[in-house]
């Protein structure tokens, strides 16, 4: 290396005789580990958050006739009422295609139809998270995040690993407890690096062998069969990307985590922030810039003292018992938690002086809106990372896809696609 050499972190790491991790370095244009961001330009992150179960109805959308930034926020939403102008609510996205009341969040980022496959009583699509990832996930040793909870579908969320689906609408695998997160984040392999080396050596001539067998095997195939072996071979082909992935990274030591472990069986509002600074942390290191998270609701309705099921409150009566009451404390709560996250989205400093919440756009929400509605999808929108205009009440036209808001969001952080699921086109009010 020169002196008149261009800084780079990849040139340091190529010229060195250990992999180590530089520290964040303004001669590098503020880049964080292997980030491609130009100088002065911080990477955009994307997070999506969803709840099973849904809201109180009465008490959690603001009233449709206050419109634009003339609103108040309702009881569900008050604990929000200090970020009232860096958020936006929107009403009246539904997907259309959606017919299960226990699906919280199944189909809440794909817009897909379930019965698209015929003959097939189940399929989806690719959720608008990895839609980005395969853009802003490139430069990250994760190329995206999926956190979760245990026994998800009895938390309102049905079928899936996680949130997220990949393109050809198989359910990717999150990680649903936090220490398992933090370890994975932040904690040193314990095997070392010649043998995870050799391991994935001899992963990849397996990969071989198979590619191999399979084209011979295709040539006698019938036309149908063959489809079957094709979508084999594509999940081959993602195995191995994510092999190169791995690769990549091997070498490089993960970053020092700007927090301590978390203890083990954190449950309600102690587990849910918890996960909420694990992603400031994968933030602020850089490990990942793109977030899924589906959320518990029944052990958040146990450390509240609610004696209900988040099942049981869907069922809530207006005029009858107790359980509209603690529906609408769940919802307070949960607003809390987000409140306290965009806290630290706003205090978290960036190298170049901004702050983490201007780069980062959040969507908060459910496929479920309330007693097992399906349509008016309850939708918060977050952050300046994707030029939204924030401060806002929107109420769109009835059984607006919410695939339009996703895919306003898509554009906005800079990907070039022009529909995703059943959208109809971008959300014009939403754009700054």
């Amino acid at each position: 290396m020169t002196a008149n050499t261009p800084l780079s972190r990849r040139r340091f790491l190529r010229s060195s005789s250990a992999c180590i991790a530089l520290p964040i370095l303004e001669s590098l244009g503020f880049r964080k580990f292997v980030s491609a961001a130009p100088v002065n330009v911080r990477p955009k992150r994307l997070i999506f958050m969803g709840f099973g179960w849904g809201v109180t109805r009465e008490t959690w959308f603001p009233d449709q006739k206050q419109t634009g930034a003339d609103f108040v926020l309702p009881a569900g939403l008050a604990p929000l009422e200090r970020h009232r102008k860096d958020i936006t609510v929107v009403q009246n996205c539904t997907n259309k295609f959606s017919n299960e009341a226990h699906w919280g969040s199944t189909f809440w980022l794909t817009g897909a139809n379930r019965y698209a496959e015929p003959g097939q009583g189940f399929s989806n699509s690719i959720s608008a998270d990895q839609v980005a990832a395969a853009h802003l996930g490139n430069d990250t040793r994760f190329t995206s995040l999926q956190l979760g909870t245990p026994e998800a579908q009895e938390q309102g969320h049905g079928p899936g690993l996680s949130m997220a689906w990949d393109a050809r609408g198989k359910p990717i695998a999150g990680v649903d407890h936090p220490d398992a997160l933090f370890h994975r984040l932040f904690s040193a392999e314990k095997v070392s690096l010649k043998e995870r080396q050799i391991h994935l050596a001899q992963k990849r001539s397996v990969l071989d062998l198979l590619t191999g067998e399979l084209r011979s095997l295709k040539r006698r195939l019938s036309a149908a069969d063959s489809q079957k072996v094709e979508e084999y071979a594509q999940s081959i082909r993602d195995i191995e990307t994510r092999l190169g992935k791995e690769e990549k990274w091997m070498g490089v030591v993960k970053p020092a985590a700007p927090m301590g472990p978390p203890r083990e069986g954190l449950k309600g509002r102690e587990e849910i922030g918890l996960m909420y600074d694990l992603m400031l942390a994968a933030m602020q290191t850089d490990s990942s810039r793109v977030f899924t998270y589906r959320q518990p609701v029944n052990s958040l309705l146990s450390d509240l003292g609610v004696p209900y099921t988040g099942h049981d409150l869907t069922h809530y009566e207006p005029s009858q018992g107790d359980r509209m009451e603690f529906s609408q404390k769940r919802d307070a709560a949960q607003s809390a938690l987000l409140a306290g996250f965009l806290d630290k989205l706003k205090s978290i400093q960036e190298p170049d002086g901004s702050r983490l919440f201007d780069h980062v756009t959040l969507a908060y929400g459910s496929n479920i809106s309330s007693i097992h509605f399906l349509n008016n999808c309850p939708t918060i929108l977050a952050g300046g990372g994707a030029g939204i205009r924030l401060g806002q009440h929107l109420v769109l036209p009835k059984d607006t896809p919410l695939c339009n808001v996703w895919l306003t969001l898509l554009q906005g952080v800079g990907i070039a696609t022009e529909r995703h699921g059943d959208s109809t086109g971008p959300v014009s009010a939403l754009r700054a």
